[in-house]
């Protein structure tokens, strides 16, 4: 939750996020008195005007920005109206600690005393806290390590020399960095504790995940590609490929795994629990396993067959067809549309009535189908595809279903 987007300052949207005002709050509980309340006033303002640099340097190539200020750290986003040449991406970059930085100094220099006076300046609190929140949290920000702005800066650069690796090497380059700076500071006599290092580690951590999770997405196509991929892996080669995030491989898998080294109550009591089950699917079907594995597996359920939740029952409908049991799924199918009416059980259905060649049964529930209207995609593809529908395809009544797809689609 934040605070509410409407508020603009020099026509920028900004941000107040929750977790901002407890940073504050945590600047004056570590510091009582006097101090911990200019600490919190001046973090306050300094990163709300760093962030402001980078907005004005943002819209200064056309770009739109907003600033969001946050636990830790502010941001400053901003959507390009053209491609950015890289010393503009670096000249954005630097804006924000240079205003910080020098706004620091102007502000320690009406207050009588230079940033490099350093006695002076923990003499009083006001001076202390303008030195920290601007020239020194600056400095930092321009160290050369990811997400602070002297690591998009250095990347910047990088890009020149290895266009399109840039970003990858500096995340690992900033982890190694990072990694090595809490070691550092963990076995020596520092004031500053490894603890100052550990929300830009896990930050980098963050960043490196999602760089291998959008390669992987760009390699597959979509998440489901990408699950239906590893799902298959698992089958194919007895180990589960890497799934996506919040993916996982089906609990037909692993009951088969249980049924092969003859844990068998156990992989029946696996896929049983299944059904019982209201949460929202997070696996793939078993498509790649092979007649004789799903056989197996269905012959570990109990009769009559589990129901409950609607996924699971799809899968084993399925399954059914594929072992050329039409009746028994048309039946499972035709009980689950009753419960939970969809575009995919009335196909299913639809599909083993054309399998035991009542072809005019076949078309009523192919018209449910469409009536259903919670998956049009797949019956137009299932009508296109499935063998079972080769005969129906020139039927006057799915003639006119198909062009009722083609007109919604």
């Amino acid at each position: 939750m934040s605070t509410a987007p409407s508020l603009r300052i020099f026509g920028f949207p900004v941000d107040i996020r929750p977790g901002f005002v407890m940073l504050l709050a945590l600047f004056v509980f570590l510091n009582p008195g006097e101090v911990g309340l200019w600490l919190a006033v001046c973090v306050g303002i300094f990163t709300l005007i760093h962030e402001l640099g980078h907005a004005f340097a943002a819209r200064a190539t056309g770009a739109e920005a907003s600033i969001a200020l946050d636990f830790l750290a502010g941001y400053a986003s901003f959507q390009p109206t053209r491609a950015l040449k890289r010393w503009e991406r670096a000249g954005i970059s630097v804006a924000g600690p240079a205003v910080q930085i020098l706004l620091g100094i102007i502000v320690l220099a009406a207050l009588g005393t230079s940033p490099f006076d350093v006695d002076y300046i923990r003499s009083t609190a006001p001076t202390l806290a303008v030195w920290w929140a601007g020239p020194i949290i600056g400095l930092v920000n321009l160290l050369p390590i990811l997400p602070l702005d002297g690591g998009n800066i250095v990347m910047s650069g990088l890009d020149a020399i290895i266009p399109g690796r840039a970003r990858v090497a500096m995340i690992y380059f900033s982890i190694a960095v990072t990694s090595g700076g809490v070691v550092v500071l963990a076995l020596g006599d520092h004031p500053i504790g490894p603890f100052f290092l550990i929300f830009p580690l896990l930050t980098q951590l963050q960043m490196l995940q999602h760089r291998k999770t959008q390669t992987a997405l760009d390699r597959h196509g979509s998440w489901q590609q990408w699950a239906v991929s590893a799902e298959r892996d698992a089958w194919t080669t007895g180990k589960p490929g890497a799934f996506p995030p919040g993916m996982n491989v089906s609990p037909w898998f692993r009951a088969a795994e249980l049924a092969r080294v003859g844990k068998l109550d156990e992989a029946s009591r696996l896929l049983t629990d299944d059904f019982t089950g209201r949460q929202t699917a997070n696996w793939m079907t078993p498509d790649a396993a092979s007649p004789e594995e799903l056989a197996a597996l269905v012959g570990l359920l109990p009769q009559p067959l589990p129901t409950g939740n609607a996924y699971s029952e799809y899968v084993l409908a399925t399954a059914l067809v594929r072992l050329g049991q039409f009746d028994l799924a048309a039946r499972y199918a035709a009980d689950l549309y009753r419960r939970s009416p969809g575009t995919m059980p009335a196909v299913i259905v639809a599909q083993c009535a054309a399998a035991l060649n009542d072809n005019e049964l076949a078309v009523k529930w192919l018209q449910a189908a469409f009536t259903s209207g919670t998956n049009l995609d797949s019956l137009a593809e299932a009508i296109d595809q499935l063998p079972e529908f080769v005969r129906l395809r020139d039927h006057p009544e799915i003639a006119i279903l198909r062009s009722e797809l083609a007109l919604t689609l």
